[in-house]
């Protein structure tokens, strides 16, 4: 069961990464709708992912990459946990304002978060293909 977990986490990444994308086309055309529904499932694919790592950490552990290019790997790590570990409190705020601020401001939130919950997404697929294969 732990072996499916690195893979099931890097496609919830994709996914993520996608709706993301896509959430981020339909508001520049103004389809509101469209924009939420992504943005709703794009947040509750990055909150099983979450779970999903998790429990693969706790049940294996860290995976260590000895190959060639480590320190470009480790770079790109380091930037990927710093910055993955600030996406939830900023998708949080994103979507609080979504819902009870100005549009103004969600907008300004989101100017910050959509760039950096992309680069996460994008990096872990990234990661997890050094890693595994």
């Amino acid at each position: 069961m732990v072996e499916i977990l690195p893979h099931l986490d890097a496609a919830l990444n994709i996914t993520a990464g996608t709706l993301l994308f896509a959430g981020w086309r339909f508001v520049r055309h103004k389809r509101i709708p469209q924009h939420r529904a992504c943005m709703v499932a794009a947040f509750a694919c990055s909150v099983v992912f979450l779970v999903c790592y998790l429990t693969r950490y706790a049940l294996a552990g860290n995976h260590v990459y000895e190959g060639p290019g480590r320190e470009l790997y480790l770079v790109l790590l380091g930037t990927h946990v710093l910055l993955a570990a600030c996406v939830p409190f900023l998708a949080l705020r994103t979507i609080y304002l979504a819902i009870r601020g100005p549009v103004s401001q969600h907008r300004r939130w989101a100017r910050v978060t959509f760039p950096i919950w992309m680069y996460v997404s994008v990096t872990g697929v990234c990661v997890y293909w050094i890693l595994y294969h």
